[in-house]
């Protein structure tokens, strides 16, 4: 039988605080290098990039990460459907919203669930178990992919394989249970249980069908946000009135646990949600100590750590299984038996009204990115990139004038009535209160030391004028 090609449904609109201080809120672990040279969003996406079994990608993500979701995708040359949800109402909504758009797409889609921050290595046995579902799809199943445990983890939810199905590779599934202690997870493994990783195959309809006789509300509001969507500096938003009448829940408690439809495939391939810090360990290379480090480190007689550094030099003696993360206005060091904790901590700290809980010292924006280098009581010192032909809005402020010096690159300046060329080496003075704009109209990011003085600096002194982002 020919099977149709695959719809990945990409999710990329969670947080990771478990990750803290490198995942914030402003720009979570799926966005982040965390392994290896790509975030694990573009990860994802390259491992559906196979079009002789995949076509176009659907990402779903929210408003505030649509331009890192379409910047990534565009530096690997990939395109992808990128869907908008209005608010955060659980996976189950969001993965019918998502089947609902590729079923628009194609009534008889298959669709593939990945999530962002997942890293799954060995990508032929991933293309294999893939196969497999697609075929256990095509036939009506509601596919999960279940993994060979490499050990008893306690922080995943597990599933126990029932009988064999009419497709080769295919099993029902007898269980879901929950994440187990310590001793139920050892038993579990040695009875052949597999981890539960929550991703998915199914025919759109199936799906959908389904969420229909579980979630009624869910399934029609999923499928009336599709509908009435709109296009949005080619986003597809989601209408927000009808997406918030759906009930919050994850597809596993309004499908998955539900459905008699509800097979099982299981991978091979090495995975990991990278749930906490601790969970990097099972898919980077060790040293010779069991070390999982990135960045400049040193470390002596030192043994299964995970030591992370953003570019401060780490040099480590004599310390054992820790995690250590530095990043340039925040540093981390935990047990590693305790990195699920780390979730707990950023909650105290957004208690304490700590902004290193939310927001990084690299502040990104649509447009590029800024970072504070020094401040004072009048004045702010910002290094500000500006990427090849994207500008900022046209504003002006109340309080505060800038002195901008070009270090790299070109820019365009806009100042009242004046529009000029900046290069290297000069400057250029906004007055308080004068419209401006900037922008790089070069082929190379454009760096600049920006110089704010006056009475007050706040970010929230921006009077927006004009704005290709549509940023209110």
């Amino acid at each position: 039988m020919v099977h149709p090609k695959i719809i990945p449904l990409v999710l990329a609109g969670g947080s990771g605080t478990r990750l803290w201080p490198l995942s914030r809120d402003a720009m979570p672990k799926q966005f982040l290098p965390l392994v290896g040279d790509y975030s694990t969003y573009q990860q994802a996406l390259q491992r559906v990039g196979d079009r002789e079994l995949f076509v176009e990608p659907i990402v779903m993500t929210s408003h505030d990460f649509r331009f890192f979701a379409r910047r990534q995708a565009d530096e690997l040359g990939m395109s992808a459907t990128i869907v908008l949800e209005p608010l955060r109402r659980d996976s189950g909504p969001a993965i019918a919203a998502g089947a609902a758009v590729a079923r628009l797409r194609d009534p008889d889609a298959i669709v593939l669930t990945v999530a962002a921050d997942h890293v799954i290595a060995d990508t032929d046995l991933f293309f294999a178990a893939c196969r497999t579902a697609l075929a256990a799809a095509a036939r009506g199943h509601i596919v999960t992919f279940g993994i060979r445990p490499s050990s008893p983890k306690t922080s995943y939810g597990y599933i126990r394989p029932g009988e064999v199905l009419d497709v080769d590779g295919a099993r029902a599934v007898a269980a879901f249970v929950e994440k187990p202690d310590a001793a139920t997870a050892e038993r579990y493994v040695a009875d052949g249980y597999l981890w539960n990783s929550g991703n998915f195959m199914f025919r759109a309809e199936t799906l959908l069908r389904e969420l229909e006789r579980f979630e009624p509300d869910m399934a029609q509001a999923a499928q009336a946000a599709a509908a009435t969507a709109n296009t949005d500096l080619g986003f597809v938003r989601l209408d927000a009135d009808a997406f918030r009448m759906s009930p919050q829940k994850s597809i596993d408690y309004a499908v998955m646990e539900r459905s008699d439809l509800v097979a099982v495939v299981e991978g091979t391939f090495r995975w990991s949600d990278i749930g906490s810090w601790d969970a990097i360990l099972d898919v980077v290379d060790r040293d010779a100590s069991g070390n999982a480090l990135r960045g400049p480190v040193t470390a002596i007689d030192s043994n299964d750590c995970i030591i992370h550094t953003d570019g401060r030099l780490i040099a480590a003696v004599g310390i054992d299984d820790l995690v250590v993360v530095s990043t340039a206005d925040a540093v981390l060091i935990v047990p590693r038996r305790r990195a699920e904790e780390v979730k707990h901590l950023v909650t105290l700290l957004k208690e304490q009204r700590r902004t290193e809980a939310t927001d990084h010292h690299r502040c990104h924006r649509p447009w590029g990115y800024y970072e504070s280098v020094d401040a004072g009581q009048r004045f702010q010192v910002k290094r500000i990139v500006v990427l090849p032909g994207e500008r900022l809005s046209l504003q002006k402020h109340m309080h505060r004038a800038e002195h901008w010096v070009v270090v790299h690159g070109t820019a365009e300046v806009t100042c009242g009535e004046s529009i000029r060329i900046i290069h290297e080496n000069e400057s250029v003075y906004i007055p308080i209160g004068a419209v401006h704009r900037l922008g790089n109209p070069g082929k190379i990011p454009l760096e600049l030391i920006e110089v704010q003085t006056g009475s007050y600096l706040g970010e929230d002194d921006i009077t927006r004028l004009d704005d290709v982002y549509q940023r209110s």
